[in-house]
């Protein structure tokens, strides 16, 4: 009988690892049938089930506003999950959501990995051992989560970054601006507000006002990409961004050829920022929140860093401008310095590639392959696709 997995992610990161993972669970075992929850890359890779688009939230006090549609969710979830007989639950990202789920996966014996960690890390560091009685097996994508979690007792494996075989781009600078319709020789900005409409609202103001203040700085025209997430239409960006004297190009289906055509980018703090680390690009990395959640964020939050890049490194390589100091004239002049001073570009490239180094998790097989291996040796698939050393991207 074919292998059965209810795999649940609702962010747009955790979509994306998400339908790397499914592509992989199936070139090895293609008769696994995975449902659950999933954006449009997912169900694009093989899951059935719920539409996650809508459910996607950042922050203590945004998460009421779509309260309903979470509950309804999570009751459709558990219903599946009594109604089909599953050999695993897979969760990818989500804590609160997933963590609660993998509770409700247990009572009914079925095993739980979970890929993509909470960042116990960062804050609530408690929650380790809630999920050490909660989740059979912890993949883990940072190599210090591996050490936390085996302290715990939580049986854990590293298997790398999956944006290390996604974060790619081929071109040069010059090919990447030819591809795009870019002028050769404008200053050329890349800006990422964000995945969430909560997030765009709150990041494209300043970020588009800092593209107006930077060119008035340098005197000349600018060109700015302005990269697009799946699932939010180009109406919220054009209404933002209406009266802005700057050239704005909305990028579908693009970030890394617009972050790679790009001299600086302006990214808000999460995976985005790992993404532009790794294509290359200078940055500088904003965020906001409520003032509620920005109150209680301050009281739980256990790093000094908000962007990957620099938690990653334990070290500031990448400047930060956050909550009140998000604005503006903060922003061009953060960009000013990074494009007028070729050293501290240098020493920003230089940290990324320590990052690549630091999030490889060995070689021959993708951190997807790993984990699709990971979760077919606990659920006793017998595997008939690619072998170590032959990656499913080579296939």
């Amino acid at each position: 009988m074919a292998k059965s997995i209810l795999m649940i992610s609702a962010e747009a990161s955790g979509d994306l690892h998400g339908s790397a993972l499914i592509k992989a669970l199936l070139h090895l075992s293609p008769s696994i049938k995975v449902k659950g929850m999933g954006g449009e890359r997912m169900r694009e890779a093989g899951l059935t089930g719920i539409d996650s688009t809508k459910l996607s939230v950042v922050g203590i006090v945004e998460v009421f506003k779509k309260i309903y549609p979470i509950s309804r969710a999570f009751s459709e979830l558990k219903r599946l999950l009594r109604k089909e007989r599953f050999d695993c639950c897979v969760l990818i990202d989500y804590p609160d959501f997933n963590l609660r789920f993998a509770r409700a996966a247990r009572k009914e014996g079925v095993k739980v990995v979970y890929y993509i960690s909470p960042q116990v890390w960062a804050w609530r560091k408690k929650r380790v051992y809630g999920i050490a009685r909660t989740v059979d097996k912890m993949l883990v994508i940072f190599p210090f989560e591996e050490t936390l979690y085996r302290k715990a007792g939580v049986q854990v494996e590293y298997v790398g970054h999956p944006l290390l075989g996604e974060a790619v781009c081929g071109m040069t600078k010059e090919e990447a601006k030819r591809k795009l319709g870019a002028a050769p020789d404008k200053t050329t900005l890349s800006i990422l507000p964000g995945s969430r409409t909560e997030e765009i609202k709150r990041h494209l103001k300043p970020m588009v006002q800092g593209a107006e203040l930077l060119q008035q700085r340098l005197g000349t025209d600018i060109q700015v990409f302005l990269p697009a997430a799946p699932g939010i239409g180009d109406g919220i960006f054009k209404e933002l961004t209406k009266g802005i004297p700057v050239d704005i190009k909305i990028i579908r289906d693009s970030t890394y050829t617009a972050l790679r055509a790009s001299d600086a980018a302006v990214v808000a703090s999460g995976t985005a920022t790992l993404e532009t680390a790794l294509i290359g690009t200078p940055m500088v990395i904003i965020y906001k929140v409520s003032p509620i959640t920005y109150l209680i964020g301050r009281l739980l939050v256990e790093v000094d860093s908000i962007g990957l890049p620099n938690i990653i490194l334990n070290k500031k390589i990448v400047p930060e401008l956050v909550q009140k100091d998000a604005t503006g004239e903060n922003i061009s002049l953060e960009l000013l310095s990074i494009l007028d001073d070729p050293e501290r570009q240098s020493l920003m490239k230089e940290g990324y590639e320590k990052i690549k180094k630091e999030l490889r998790g060995g070689a021959g097989e993708t951190a997807p392959e790993k984990a699709a291996r990971a979760i077919l040796g606990l659920i006793g698939t017998r595997e008939c696709g690619v072998r170590p050393g032959n990656s499913l991207a080579n296939v």
